[in-house]
């Protein structure tokens, strides 16, 4: 293995070193034949380059000459008056500046007058001490009647004040000069007083001392003698205010001591009838919730064309709430009978989609007075009562005063709903209607348990709607046993209704 190594490689080398290098001699030149009239044999003739003419130079000329400045002199000037100017002469203006302008006589021209000088602010009088006031005096005597003037006698007396004086002095002096009943007391320096008011009433007493006025000299006669002893003195009506003058008006109503506290009647108005029962609650039936579960409705609406009667509903294991047409025939029949079972009555109305209010009335009022058992109003799913804004407007107003609940159908916002429940009426919107295309058994009970979801998350609760078929009966009995219908509370429609309405 090794002998051939290196004899292979020795037999490479010699071969390396007997054979030429590539590349090593130079190619050979050869002449290469031109096609003639190609042009590529053609040779360019050699010319002489004509060379540009050398532009002639302008002549020099000789340099330009600058001419000196001459000297400046005074020769311009010979003629011209070189003298110096003469000084300013001052005269008697400036003495005459310190003098005082002479006044002038004429009216003409602006007056111009000197300031005046800056007089100090006039300081403001101290304030005076009060003078020392009299001892004010406070009267606990009420107040006397003001004297009548003359010509009137006995005025502002009455007969049981006068009686007395009238007869004594009447009786002894008869055709004499008749003196006046109140006498004038001397003057005296008028004292302010604390005197109450001669408008109120002076409370009576019976202690009260009657002042007697010192006798001072003989009293002035009156100017009117009095006719009659026996008769009646006149009295003036009593001054009071707008109040007393006015029928009905009670005036000064503030409690006094010694006044009996007034008594408010409270007692009742037997005439008075209580207000109607609400038919919510008139025609509902017994429903309990101790437990606080989510509320979950069923309603089945029956239009009489179902074979299913009343003995396959009667085991039902929770209570259902069954809604009658009200163009059909025998919809007062069906819902007593649904009423007498224990079942909760619905009325399923569709109102015209052009019904204006009076319409809408006039229908309620024979539609309620035909099922007097309902609870509440559907809608139905043909024309509905949304179709007509006058017509759905006027339900709140008949529903609040008749006491019935409202379910209605989704629409968008539910504006319909929301502004009949506004006005207090018990009101709900359906959340499915499980069975409207025919669905089977296992897409009802489907249905069911989305219900009872949305049951517990919703504290109103959820009203479903079906019809009366027996495939929505089967299946909603096997739905009733199944754990999720334990998980919510299986009621009435009214105690949905009423729920929401708290």
């Amino acid at each position: 293995m090794i002998t051939g190594t290196v004899v292979s490689g020795l037999v490479l080398g010699m071969a390396s070193v007997l054979t030429e290098v590539p590349g090593a001699k130079a190619p050979e030149a050869e002449t290469v034949e031109v096609t003639p009239g190609s042009g590529f044999d053609l040779r360019r003739e050699d010319r002489q380059a004509a060379l540009p003419d050398v532009e002639d130079s302008p002549e020099a000329t000789g340099a330009p000459q600058v001419v000196a400045p001459e000297p400046d002199d005074l020769s311009s000037l010979s003629g011209a008056d070189t003298a110096p100017a003469r000084a300013p002469t001052t005269g008697s203006d400036v003495d005459a500046l310190g003098a005082a302008p002479e006044a002038s006589g004429g009216t003409g021209g602006v007056a111009v007058e000197s300031d005046s000088p800056v007089l100090p602010s006039p300081q403001s009088q101290a304030p005076e001490a009060p003078q020392d006031e009299g001892q004010v005096a406070i009267s606990s005597d009420p107040a006397q009647p003001p004297a009548p003037e003359p010509g009137e006698t006995d005025a502002g007396l009455t007969g049981s004040e006068t009686g007395g004086e009238t007869d004594g002095e009447t009786g002894g002096e008869t055709g004499g000069e008749t003196r006046s009943a109140v006498p004038d007391f001397p003057e005296e320096e008028e004292t302010p007083t604390l005197a109450p008011d001669a408008t109120q009433e002076a409370p009576a007493r019976d202690d009260a001392i009657t002042p007697i006025a010192p006798d001072e000299g003989p009293v002035p006669e009156a100017v009117q003698t009095a006719e009659d002893s026996s008769e009646t003195p006149k009295t003036l009506p009593p001054s009071g205010t707008i109040s007393d003058r006015v029928e009905g008006v009670r005036s000064n109503r503030l409690p006094r001591i010694g006044d009996a506290p007034e008594t408010e009647a409270t007692a009742e108005d037997p005439d008075e009838t209580p207000a109607p029962e609400r038919a919510i609650l008139r025609n509902a039936a017994d429903f309990e919730n101790p437990e606080g579960k989510p509320l979950m409705s069923i309603v089945l609406m029956d239009d009489g064309s179902s074979p299913i009667g009343l003995e396959a509903l009667a085991s039902f294991p929770y209570p259902l709430s069954f809604a009658v047409d009200a163009d059909w025939p025998g919809a007062a029949e069906a819902a007593e009978r649904y009423r007498a079972a224990g079942f909760e009555v619905l009325l399923t109305v569709d109102l015209p989609e052009s019904a204006a209010a009076s319409d809408t009335e006039v229908a309620m009022q024979a539609w309620l007075d035909r099922v007097p058992q309902a609870v509440a109003l559907l809608e139905g799913d043909e024309t509905g009562v949304q179709a007509s804004r006058e017509g759905s407007a006027q339900l709140a107003p008949i529903l609040l005063e008749t006491g019935h609940g409202m379910v209605m159908h989704p629409n968008g916002l539910d504006m319909a709903r929301k502004l009949i429940g506004r006005e207090g009426v018990p009101s709900a919107t359906l959340f499915r209607d499980f069975d409207g295309q025919g669905q089977d058994a296992s897409a009802i009970r489907r249905f069911l348990d989305q219900a009872a979801m949305k049951a517990g998350q919703q504290e109103e609760g959820v009203i479903m709607l079906g019809r009366l078929r027996a495939d929505t009966i089967s299946a909603l009995m096997l739905w009733g046993l199944q754990d999720r219908a334990n998980r919510v509370a299986l009621a009435p429609v009214s105690a949905v209704l009423m729920a929401g309405a708290e």
